[in-house]
């Protein structure tokens, strides 16, 4: 009995001290749970930062391409505008030094006739009498070259009126007006950005101007103002139409110079360096070759 007693206080003892023991065990593993839960949500709200951190830099990365892209298709539009500006102005001074050059001739041709005395006069006022008459559509520094030299001695002076009169031929004026007034027209189109309009009017100058002293620009400007729209290979084709039409023109390095730009804008830089380099060696002394050397050292 004593023995049971014994047995059933150590019982006893052992309940009372694993009871403790069981019960800390218990939170233990709760704690451990409740820490890696903690962990794990951690890591969750970690990796959630981390996705939105790289998502909001690769925004600002392609936000960022976008305009650099943006300003660099700006600064080729604005570059396109400077090139035809100076174009067009190159072809004003070009007009005007052209204009003057043709003043000072008729000038001299009208003082030449009016110090030509008696036998010059009665030639020019008559042309049948004594000289053929000017074919119409002949400038007039050629009827001048048909009149006779004054004759030693000839003091005489003719008379203005008759002379002036009978040398100027009334048929080209008409023509040679009308022929300005549609360049310049087209030429005012393309100076005012109407691009499509610019190649329709200077396609139609060509075509009824074959052979005018301004069809090689009409020409080099319907390739420009294809330029301008971005149509690369066409204004391509149309410069090589003039150098084909037209080779000994002095639109000619212009022209080159435009088809390594188109070329070069296409992406076909080595064919864009060729075009220049050959510019360069055919033009060595033109305004073209000079901006020629100088992209080539760019490159």
């Amino acid at each position: 009995m004593l023995l049971l007693r014994s047995i059933a206080a150590a019982l006893l003892a052992a309940l009372l001290v694993a009871l403790p023991a069981r019960a800390a065990l218990f939170d233990d593993e709760e704690a451990r749970k409740r820490i890696e839960a903690a962990n794990q949500r951690l890591t969750q709200v970690q990796k959630q930062l981390e996705d939105r951190m790289t998502a909001l830099e690769a925004q600002l990365k392609s936000q960022g391409l976008v305009e650099i892209f943006s300003q660099v298709e700006q600064l080729k539009s604005d570059v396109a505008k400077l090139r035809g500006q100076i174009e067009v102005l190159n072809h004003e001074l070009e007009q005007a030094q052209k204009r003057q050059r043709d003043l000072y001739v008729d000038l001299d041709s009208r003082l030449r006739r009016l110090e030509g005395g008696p036998g010059a006069n009665a030639s020019s006022a008559a042309p049948g009498a004594g000289a053929p008459a000017a074919p119409a559509g002949a400038p007039a520094a050629a009827a001048a070259a048909e009149v006779p030299a004054p004759a030693p001695g000839a003091g005489a002076v003719a008379p203005p009126g008759p002379s002036v009169a009978g040398a100027r031929p009334g048929a080209p004026a008409p023509d040679a007006a009308g022929e300005q007034r549609a360049y310049d027209s087209a030429l005012d189109q393309f100076k005012s950005g109407k691009h499509a309009a610019a190649i329709a009017s200077f396609t139609s100058f060509v075509k009824t101007y074959p052979k005018s002293p301004l069809a090689p620009s009409a020409q080099y400007w319907i390739g420009n103002a294809q330029f301008a729209q971005k149509d690369y290979r066409a204004a391509i084709a149309s410069q090589r139409q003039l150098i084909a039409a037209y080779p000994e023109s002095q639109k000619v390095p212009d022209a080159l110079l435009n088809i390594a730009t188109s070329q070069f804008e296409m992406g076909d830089g080595a064919a864009s360096r060729r075009t220049l380099e050959t510019l360069i060696a055919k033009y060595p002394q033109s305004e073209a070759a000079i901006k020629a050397r100088q992209r080539l050292a760019i490159r």
